[in-house]
């Protein structure tokens, strides 16, 4: 059994060559906590926004929020959990770039046999995500159209799925037109190539004027007028990423003018902060992953110490469905 174990870390907020990598001693775990070798390590847009301090976080930092792979210690007092386990998780606290980790027992999920590490790690936080904006945060309904933003990407892929499987009709937005035949394919009833078009004029076109009910939004400033443009009265823009830059210097009086709006900006750690939030919400999604309702692409994967390169092809759009780093 090896002894140390490589992670990355930042000393301050910039691009990707902020990225360093450090080897030391494996973590010995502490009471309540178990050591997890990781066998996949999941990419995720905010990770680019903790490292470019969009999101700030203590100096120095771990990077990374989710991996997967199999209990090789226990802490005093951990019970639920036996060595081999396989695990996954979704946070607390950055860390998860690294061959090895120590984590709160309580804070792991156990991987169901149909649900493979390598899944997991690339979909876990995308699906949490998606299971939460989706199931609790919207309130659609059957026959509802819907605009996803950025549809090709790892959220939107699984969302798009998702949105099919419980009835509700979906417009996406993409740049390519390799990612309009991805989204088709994942089950898209119209695509928008927003190199080419104008968003909203687009979707009313498609809803007969009307507008959608709900926008969920990734991408961030320069997609917020257009999302405010295509709902309808009351409608809800789900704004939940920050792709091109935050959204700033907002005039609610906007909402009241296109037609009562209501939006929110959702993270998933709140729909995932207590036990019975969190059985409610991961019971739901291995039930989409491991019956193929949601099936995930992983578009690209990169040996754990190219972190740097797999951000910024992630940052250039240049990746599409979910990306996973091999220690």
């Amino acid at each position: 059994m090896t002894t140390t174990y490589l992670r990355a870390q930042i000393s301050r907020f910039g691009g990707p060559d902020v990225i360093e990598w450090a080897e030391g001693d494996l973590p010995v775990p502490a009471p309540g906590e178990v050591l997890i070798e990781h066998s996949a390590v999941g990419l995720n847009f905010i990770d680019t926004y903790h490292r470019s301090g969009l999101y700030p976080v203590e100096l120095p930092s771990g990077l990374g929020l989710e991996a997967a792979g199999r209990i090789i210690a226990l802490g005093a007092g951990v019970t639920g959990h036996a060595m081999g386990d396989r695990v996954a998780y979704m946070g607390p606290g950055l860390g998860a770039y690294a061959t090895h980790r120590a984590m709160p027992a309580d804070a792991l999920f156990k991987l169901p046999g149909n649900v493979s590490d390598e899944l997991a790690a690339a979909a876990l936080v995308k699906a949490a995500t998606v299971e939460a904006l989706v199931e609790r945060c919207a309130d659609l309904e059957a026959g509802d159209t819907v605009l996803v933003h950025a549809a090709a990407g790892g959220v939107g892929l699984i969302m798009v799925q998702w949105l099919k499987a419980i009835g509700v009709k979906v417009i996406g937005t993409v740049s390519s037109d390799a990612k309009a035949a991805t989204v088709r394919e994942a089950g898209c009833d119209h695509v928008i190539r927003y190199d080419r078009e104008d968003i909203a004029p687009r979707v009313r076109e498609l809803t007969a004027g009307a507008g959608v009910p709900v926008v969920f939004d990734g991408v961030g400033k320069v997609t917020f007028m257009p999302s405010l443009d295509s709902l309808c009265p009351r409608g809800l823009l789900v704004s939940f990423g920050n792709a091109s830059g935050p959204v700033e210097g907002v005039n609610l009086g906007l909402l009241a003018q296109k037609g009562s709006l209501f939006v929110t900006r959702p993270t998933i750690f709140h729909y995932y902060a207590t036990p019975e939030d969190r059985t409610l919400g991961i019971t739901r999604v291995w039930d989409m992953l491991g019956s193929g309702q949601v099936k995930v692409t992983i578009g690209q994967t990169y040996a754990l110490k190219d972190a740097a390169q797999a951000q910024i092809d992630l940052e250039a759009r240049r990746t599409t469905g979910s990306t996973v780093l091999v220690p």
